[in-house]
């Protein structure tokens, strides 16, 4: 073997140990790259769902809320018969609830509902005899209890949005949220005005 021979076998060993080794870089790369791709994805979905059940509970409680307004507008509709646009309005603004295909359509919609709700008992408590009705006082307080637990729900769904949507800017994750169409939710704001529940005061 000529010496021309001895000097290309070492430089072509070279340069498949130097391909050998670039290759196995460039596919544990690939594979870190992917795994963190399809964790990234797994944790999009389980916030994503957990952002919907968390809105289910929410709307669990417009539900327990829609139930109780028409027996408190049934128990004193007799004795209001100047507040018709009040109860046109709730019905007006359940029956919007009902139609509301999305979350922020939902959301617009319960607000109405609040502020009407909040016209309604403002004048139930300018009423003596409504103040003093047992069947009043005591859907008042269920309507007060649900208020309630709706303003605990609705924060709930806001802190789930808040993580979702940090993740979903936050790089890298959010080439990965681009990448599968993962899109920021918004978040739940009330009406102005009807960020509290309604005050309920039979005194």
């Amino acid at each position: 073997m000529d010496l021309l021979g001895y000097v290309k076998m070492p430089v072509m060993e070279n340069t498949k140990a130097f391909w050998m080794s670039t290759k196995g870089i460039i596919i544990i790369i690939a594979i870190i790259v992917l795994g963190y791709v399809g964790l990234s994805y797994n944790s999009f979905v389980t916030m994503n769902e957990n952002i919907k059940g968390q809105w289910a509970q929410v709307e669990t409680q417009y539900q327990r809320r829609f139930d109780l307004i028409p027996n408190l507008v049934e128990s004193v509709k007799g004795i209001m018969n100047q507040e018709q646009k009040i109860f046109s309005e709730l019905a007006n603004a359940r029956a919007q609830y009902s139609g509301a295909k999305t979350v922020d359509e939902k959301a617009q919609a319960a607000s109405q509902v609040e502020t009407s709700l909040g016209r309604l008992i403002a004048v139930v408590e300018n009423y003596p005899t409504l103040a003093s009705a047992g069947t009043v006082q005591t859907l008042m307080s269920q309507l007060e209890g649900t208020e309630n637990r709706i303003s605990v729900e609705r924060s709930r769904f806001n802190d789930t949005v808040r993580s979702y949507n940090t993740k979903a800017q936050r790089f890298p994750s959010s080439l990965v949220a681009k990448m599968f169409g993962f899109s920021v939710h918004s978040y739940f704001e009330a009406t102005k005005g009807t960020e509290n529940a309604p005050k309920v005061n039979l005194q």
